[in-house]
Parts: C-alpha cells; sequence; structure tokens
C-alpha cells in the first residue's frame, strides 16, 4: 500500500496551523471543569474505550503525572460530539476507538518539561525511545506549550472487542513511541500496518480531525473551539 493518502496531511501540516501552539494564548482562570467548558467523554460514548496514560505510572514519565487525579477523557462539548460520531462510524466496522489522553492541563505539560531536562531519569528510554537521545524529545515529540491543553486535542488508536475484550490494530509502535518509526507516513511499515493507519486516519478526518503527522495517535479538532485559551484544571 502507498503513502499517496497522507500527502495532502503532510502538506497541510507545514501551515502555522499545524504548530503545537497559536499565537497569545492565555490559561484560563476556570477553575472546574464546568467552568472550561469540558465534559467527560465517557457521559457521551458507552462503547469507547479508555486507557488514560498519563494517571498511571504506564507512560514515558513512569510515574503519575500532575494534574492527572482520576483516568477520565475531558474535551470540550463540540469537540467530544464529534469524537461520539466518530466511535459511531467505526462501530459499524465491529472496531471501537481507545483513547489515551484528552485534555492535558498545563500543569502536567509543564511536568513532561522538567521530566525531558532531567538527564539523570532514564528508566522509561527502553520502552519509548530506545533510539533518541532524551535532549532530543522536546524538539517535537514533548511540547513546551501543548494543544493538548485547549481541549481539543487527544490521543487514540483502535481496536476490535469481543464482549469486554479488546486488541489493538497493529500501528506499527506502540502509543507514545519516540522514534521515526511513529510518524503517521512511516515508509518501513507493513501493508497492513500502513492499512490501519489510514484508516484511523480517515475515521477521525471525516469528523474534523487533523493528524500530527510526527505521532499515528495525535489529533485536532478544526477549527479549535477556543484557539486561544488553554486550561489547568486538574483532572478529578
Amino acid at each position: 500500500m502507498r503513502v499517496a493518502w497522507l500527502l495532502p496531511l503532510l502538506m497541510a501540516c507545514m501551515l502555522p496551523a499545524c504548530a503545537t501552539s497559536p499565537p497569545s494564548v492565555r490559561v484560563s482562570p476556570a477553575a472546574t471543569p464546568a467552568e472550561a467548558g469540558l465534559v467527560d467523554m465517557a457521559s457521551l460514548s458507552a462503547d469507547m474505550r479508555f486507557d488514560i496514560r498519563y494517571a498511571g505510572s504506564h507512560n514515558f514519565v513512569g510515574a503519575p503525572v500532575t494534574g492527572y487525579d482520576a483516568p477520565r477523557c475531558l474535551l470540550l462539548k463540540p469537540v467530544a460530539e464529534a469524537l461520539a460520531r466518530v466511535q459511531q462510524d467505526v462501530q459499524g466496522d465491529g472496531l471501537a476507538l481507545k483513547v489515551f489522553d484528552c485534555y492535558r492541563p498545563v500543569r502536567a505539560v509543564r511536568h513532561f518539561v522538567r521530566w525531558a531536562r532531567d538527564a539523570a531519569d532514564q528508566r522509561t528510554k527502553a520502552e519509548y525511545y530506545p533510539v533518541l537521545d532524551k535532549s532530543t524529545l522536546l524538539d517535537g515529540y514533548i511540547a513546551e506549550t501543548s494543544g493538548h491543553s485547549r481541549g481539543a486535542t487527544l490521543d487514540l488508536t483502535l481496536v476490535r472487542c469481543e464482549g469486554d475484550a479488546c486488541t489493538e490494530l497493529d500501528m506499527g509502535t506502540a502509543f507514545d513511541f519516540f522514534d521515526p518509526r511513529a510518524n503517521t507516513a512511516h515508509a518501513d511499515l507493513s501493508p497492513e500496518q500502513k492499512a490501519n493507519r489510514a484508516r484511523l486516519v480517515e475515521a477521525m478526518a471525516r469528523h474534523g480531525f487533523h493528524n500530527y503527522p510526527m505521532e499515528w495517535w495525535h489529533f485536532t479538532f478544526r477549527p479549535e473551539p477556543s484557539p486561544q485559551t488553554a486550561y489547568d484544571v486538574p483532572i478529578q
């Protein structure tokens, strides 16, 4: 399978719209999800699966991340409603969405940056960045200001379920694998892996979600409901 399906995406993401954070982003004073307009995705979709990695220790930091006090997927309401429509679509093919991360508090982003600058902490290298030097992770993988904090970006994959048992489709790498192989259009993938990535990108695109070409799992809803506002509400 060729990767021509991704060329328009890659060209679009050379534009400023694909920058991690637009200019003049302010942090909202909202203190609760309701004040921020964030809703719990689980309340809109009973069939979606959730594995919120940063609320536990199975993540590249190796510990629960600041601001993740509960394993919940929060998104701005228009984004959550669009994602529920994606779930309805893929369900017709016997699949489900499995979400790893949604809204991310600003304080969590700061935790990531502190970790990336701590050269002595290499405990997760073998699993998450075996080839790259940790000092390079702030160049494209870990952002000092994240689109996740604006409530319109999320990380996810596709799963096939039989009852409560779900198996992730083979995407060629695991979630949060910091390596060129995680680039959505990476050439060195099997036909099945390319087809699975294409399936995810196309399902999300039908409902307004744009992929970040460096990470096959990363999508942003456009137009963003509040592109100049980040939030720092803890996830509880």
